[in-house]
């Protein structure tokens, strides 16, 4: 990789600027559905390193050519809450940003036990799962080309058969609901840009019901950080890994009572799983401003900037 060079200022030494940036720039996971809600979708998913798949099983990105003397913005997104409300959906998530380079948050997942019509997941990065309830079966977001996968299609069987789609993945679509159990979520993808190989946005599962699903059971989010909905002692819907991007997964209609005649235990969603931005470079470390929490790890002759929460800048 060719260096560039600047002078310094006030008498400092000169900047060995980056010719190229390699950059893995991940969003902030969207929040499940809430009742047998879908999963939430994965946080858009950038990728320039070496010649691994970008999000939606995309080619590579360009690396970043930076230029001396420029702050470039560096934000690292939230993931959305999950839903704890009926009649909503889960909290899409936030963008993350390097320069010019914008992954989308996560879609969040749609409601499902309370479903009205005409209601529609959350678009995104990957797409949140669809919700079904009340005879209405509602539908799942879609995912952004060059980050990431639709959520999964609900299943609107009979009564306890009725379950969420799971939330799109970076390498792949939400799974359907099926039968009681609701649709795992899409994988994600992964990448060696750290120096080891690291999945990340994944999708997160939607929910199912207990009636037909059965107690201490669990609905796997996407690898990669995806949250996974369970039906135990807790039953809710996990939240997705920080700093992968997952989405939130659904929460189960569990029982208090037995049968039909039990009381319906509402419980919250999962929230989305934080986003990540990567760079790594060979050169001088940047000035890196207050409001970003990061390390420095060096590979050979590259540095490896890892930023894993806030806003700021970064300057040669």
């Amino acid at each position: 990789m060719r260096l560039s060079t600047i002078a310094g200022v006030a008498g400092q030494a000169g900047i060995v600027v980056p010719e190229s940036i390699e950059y893995l720039v991940i969003a902030g996971g969207g929040g499940g559905g809430l009742v047998r809600g879908g999963g939430g979708g994965a946080g858009g998913y950038r990728n320039s390193y070496a010649s691994e798949t970008s999000g939606g099983n995309s080619s590579t990105e360009s690396p970043f050519t930076p230029s001396g003397g420029v702050a470039y913005t560096v934000t690292v997104g939230a993931g959305g809450a999950g839903t704890q409300e009926a009649d909503k959906t889960g909290v899409a998530g936030n963008n993350s940003v390097f320069a010019s380079i914008t992954s989308l948050g996560g879609g969040g997942g749609l409601v499902g036990g309370n479903l009205s019509g005409g209601l529609t997941a959350d678009s995104g990065g990957s797409g949140g799962g669809a919700g079904a309830g009340n005879g209405v079966l509602g539908t799942y977001g879609s995912g952004t080309s060059g980050q990431g996968y639709r959520g999964g299609i609900a299943n609107n069987g009979f009564d306890a058969q009725t379950t969420g789609g799971g939330g799109g993945g970076a390498g792949a679509v939400g799974q359907t609901g099926n039968l009681g159990s609701g649709g795992a979520g899409g994988a994600g993808l992964y990448s060696s840009i750290t120096g080891s190989s690291v999945a990340r946005g994944g999708g997160g599962a939607a929910g199912g019901d207990e009636r037909q699903w059965g107690s201490n059971s669990t609905i796997s989010g996407g690898v990669g950080g995806g949250g996974s909905s369970r039906s135990d002692s807790s039953p809710s819907g996990l939240p997705g890994t920080v700093n992968t991007g997952g989405g939130g997964a659904g929460s189960f209609l569990p029982w208090t009572g037995s049968g039909v005649d039990g009381s319906i235990v509402t419980n919250p969603a999962g929230a989305g799983g934080s986003g990540i931005v990567i760079l790594r470079f060979t050169g001088d470390t940047p000035t890196i401003s207050a409001g970003l929490t990061y390390t420095e790890t060096a590979i050979g002759d590259e540095t490896l900037l890892e930023f894993t929460a806030g806003t700021g800048t970064v300057t040669w």
